[in-house]
């Protein structure tokens, strides 16, 4: 089975496929991560991100692995587990960034498909162009969303809870950035599927949204059988 849950930043993606993959015993892929740790990669070589030539020979050349189980998993770049390195601000933009490069998604796109289907049960994928783009025939599509206020009082939140220093009008301010970015890139913009179930997560807590979850995976089962 595959499952992609594509939506905005702080919607919930990533909280909720692991949940999700751990209920249902699925590889859990965090196509984020894969991008964070492109960008870790070129920021680390002090290449301009007007270089789109070295910046895709470096997507192209990293090994990007993501090991471990969902509630642990860890991200490796090159052998180095740089799971910490890439949950900054800086990081968090620098992908933003990154992801916008046509050749950078085609690479990234490849490798999440052959992760994907490699995996012996299925796989839960998270992004933002899992759905319409990486798995467009995935078995189950999710868009989790929510006001960028809620998401922007979660991701601030997180942020206090790890010690990072930040305001909530900052972390809005972010949150807007990034949206901009991901609807308006030119390659493989944020999009609702035509066939993805819409879940709006701004007033409801994750349980709920994980038990909406995993009620449309049932009947998606059932109907298949």
């Amino acid at each position: 089975m595959i499952i992609a849950i594509d939506g905005p930043s702080g919607a919930g993606k990533s909280t909720l496929g692991k949940m999700l993959a751990k209920k249902l015993n699925l590889l859990y892929l965090d196509t984020g991560a894969m991008y964070r740790a492109v960008a870790l990669a070129v920021t680390r070589a002090g290449v301009p991100f007007r270089d789109i030539d070295r910046i895709a020979d470096i997507a192209e050349n990293s090994e990007i692995d993501l090991v471990g189980e969902p509630d642990a998993m860890k991200v490796m770049l090159d052998g180095q587990d740089v799971s910490v390195d890439i949950r900054t601000l800086d990081a968090a933009q620098s992908a933003s960034v990154v992801s916008t490069i046509s050749e950078v998604r085609r690479i990234m796109v490849e490798h999440q498909r052959i992760i994907g289907n490699s995996a012996p049960n299925g796989c839960v994928l998270e992004g933002r162009d899992i759905g319409s783009v990486v798995f467009p025939h995935a078995d189950i599509k999710f868009f989790l969303t929510a006001k960028p206020e809620a998401r922007a009082r979660r991701r601030y939140t997180e942020d206090q809870a790890k010690g990072r220093i930040s305001t909530y009008e900052q972390t809005l301010a972010e949150i807007n950035e990034r949206d901009e970015r991901d609807v308006s890139r030119e390659d493989s913009p944020l999009t609702i599927a035509d066939d993805a179930v819409v879940i709006d997560t701004s007033e409801l807590d994750l349980h709920e949204v994980f038990e909406q979850m995993l009620a449309k995976i049932s009947e998606k089962r059932a109907s298949a059988a």
